[in-house]
């Protein structure tokens, strides 16, 4: 078992939602981090002026914690502290009403059925919970605060207490959300694959060894080897224990497909540094999207799998070739990755046209995609064998702030 953190005082939440304010005090050399267009972009049409990170294509006009922890992924390689500042404390103010110190962000946030604005689904979101922790945490260590760093543990030890799991006959497993998934009364759990980014959890386990992140890093390897038997990862899977040989299998009402969430497992196998134990297995067992890319004119990855038999269907957004950048690096597939990027540069900026957007609003998991995959490949960040990150920026701008 895993030691839980230690408990961080009140007053951090205070310190934490002073930081912007902090910031503009300082008087330190200032810094100019390399421009990223596309990040430009991203602020420019899904960030607001309150830090909130807005998905319009949905009815709701929802958030979601994802949506805020990744912008805060972005923010720190673009070393854009304003902004970052801004996506945590209207994560702190409205995922958890006013204050993260003793709950778990909630993972949806939009206009409610009576009309107003507020969390529509008070339930976690363990991925965002593990990205907000990871981004916290470089942020504190490259921008030399504290204050972010405390705020990480604190969100660490909620997870540890209320998202991890123990399966029978497995071992330790990162429960989806807080609630719903788990019925070990049953002998079932329900599992999502894309939710453990293998550098994440070493970053997570170089803050905290005695936490359960690399147990969780070996074990992610073991699922998507049991529930990948083709080499596609499902969107979700469930684990048995109650059978005469426990492991995964379909998830009865999500079924075999693997599609727009488990298009983040392929992303998060290719960003994994080469010399991390778990890179050449991790790939190994997502073996199958190269040939289904391929076998697709063009050749672009399919929208849907069928992770049982293989068998595609329907071609994925422009965002699942950003995804699949890395991972064809990875594997040196240098054609396929040179069709994904001249197909991702192309409709990028299209789809954030004016003459688009009079017609559609901003694709947010397309871009969002696009932000991680191409940011990736144009070397923009990479993650070392310890899960911290490698930025451009970072030796002359640490702990320095922006113009």
């Amino acid at each position: 078992m895993f030691k839980l953190t230690q408990w961080m005082p009140r007053a951090l939440l205070s310190a934490v939602l002073m930081l912007p304010v902090l910031a503009q005090g300082r008087t330190e050399t200032r810094c100019s981090p390399p421009d990223w267009p596309h990040w430009n972009q991203f602020v420019r049409h899904f960030v607001q002026d309150s830090g909130r990170v807005l998905d319009a294509t949905t009815p709701r006009q929802h958030s979601t914690s994802e949506s805020q922890s990744y912008g805060m992924f972005f923010a720190l390689v673009a070393g854009d502290r304003p902004t970052f500042d801004k996506m945590w404390s209207w994560s702190i103010n409205n995922l958890g009403a006013g204050d993260l110190t003793k709950r778990l962000p909630a993972w949806l946030w939009g206009k409610a059925d009576d009309g107003t604005w507020r969390v529509i689904d008070p339930n976690s979101a363990s991925d965002a919970d593990l990205w907000f922790a990871y981004a916290l945490l470089e942020a504190g260590r490259l921008w030399r605060e504290p204050a972010y760093t405390q705020a990480a543990q604190r969100l660490l030890t909620l997870v540890e207490g209320q998202e991890i799991l123990y399966l029978p006959g497995f071992g330790l497993m990162l429960s989806p959300g807080r609630d719903g998934f788990a019925k070990p009364d049953q002998g079932t759990w329900v599992l999502n694959p894309s939710y453990m980014p293998v550098p994440v959890l070493r970053r997570l386990a170089q803050h905290a060894p005695a936490g359960p992140w690399n147990a969780l890093a070996n074990n992610t390897r073991t699922l998507l080897e049991q529930a990948s038997p083709a080499g596609f990862a499902p969107d979700w899977t469930r684990y048995t224990s109650n059978t005469a040989t426990p492991g995964f299998g379909p998830d009865p009402d999500k079924g075999n497909v693997g599609s727009y969430d488990a298009i983040r497992t392929y992303l998060w196998a290719g960003m994994t540094p080469r010399e991390d134990p778990l890179f050449a297995p991790v790939l190994a067992a997502l073996r199958g999207m190269t040939n289904a890319t391929a076998q697709s004119s063009p050749p672009f990855p399919p929208e849907k799998v069928d992770t049982r038999t293989g068998t595609f269907s329907g071609t994925g957004p422009f965002g699942f070739s950003a995804a699949l950048l890395p991972y064809f690096q990875a594997l040196g597939h240098t054609e396929l990755a040179q069709k994904q990027l001249e197909r991702v540069q192309t409709a990028a900026d299209e789809a954030l046209s004016a003459q688009t957007l009079q017609k559609n609003p901003p694709p947010y998991y397309d871009y969002m995609l696009t932000l991680f995959g191409l940011g990736w490949y144009e070397q923009r960040y990479r993650f070392m064998a310890d899960g911290t990150l490698s930025l451009p920026w970072e030796a002359t701008c640490r702990g320095r702030t922006q113009p």
